[in-house]
């Protein structure tokens, strides 16, 4: 299956540490970012599952719940966790802070087109690459990333794409490179000028050119 940003993100029912879960249902009114591993034991998954763990309240702040994938069995994904909180340091008396869910099959991989070709594993299956995809709450693919299997991703940047899409989404902005939280945004080139004193009452800063051309206005981002 291909997707496309903007399109419908297809419902799942699968099971889970957190026990069967209706994808839809779980997200709710929810963003959610749901990212997917190879296999579990492995290195870098581990790294990975531990920092997103960590990362779980900075995601409750913009109302994005995380949900993993990894191409092994709950009962597997159970024994792995504890290895995931020791790395971590995560309280070990303490549930895990997200469910993960058994694609021992590989039928999601398959269906969200996450597999890597290049990457073989023990079974002389293609494994599982490290796809990121950022659902918004009306079941929306607003994001999609894909790492190779060998390369662990950023999290911090994926919650400052999480940032740019959501106030974007308030204001008539874009979020220029490197852009975090609380930097000036541009004004989108389709607002005319006689809008901006209403839509940015902080007021709008033109950048000076060698153009001439007046396509590079700055505003306050919050």
């Amino acid at each position: 299956m291909s997707l496309n940003l903007g399109d419908p993100f297809p419902n799942f029912t699968v099971d889970s540490t957190a026990g069967q879960i209706d994808f839809h249902q779980w997200i709710g009114d929810s963003w959610a970012i749901l990212f997917s591993h190879p296999a579990d034991y492995t290195p870098v998954c581990t790294t990975e599952l531990a920092a997103v763990a960590k990362l779980v309240p900075e995601f409750a702040k913009r109302n994005v719940k995380p949900i993993a994938l990894s191409c092994d069995t709950v009962e597997s994904h159970r024994g792995w966790i504890e290895d995931i909180k020791a790395y971590g340091q995560l309280p070990s008396g303490e549930p895990f802070p997200f469910p993960i869910i058994d694609d021992s099959k590989r039928e999601l991989a398959v269906k969200l087109n996450m597999l890597d070709k290049d990457e073989i594993g023990s079974a002389g299956l293609p494994l599982t690459c490290r796809a990121v995809f950022v659902i918004d709450a009306n079941k929306k693919l607003r994001l999609s990333i894909l790492y190779p299997a060998t390369t662990g991703r950023n999290f911090t940047e994926i919650l400052r794409t999480i940032d740019s899409m959501q106030l974007t989404d308030r204001r008539k902005v874009a979020t220029p490179a490197d852009w975090t939280q609380g930097d000036a945004c541009m004004v989108l080139p389709t607002i005319p000028d006689e809008m901006l004193g209403t839509l940015f009452p902080a007021g709008v800063t033109n950048v000076s050119l060698p153009s001439g051309l007046r396509y590079l206005r700055k505003t306050q981002g919050s």
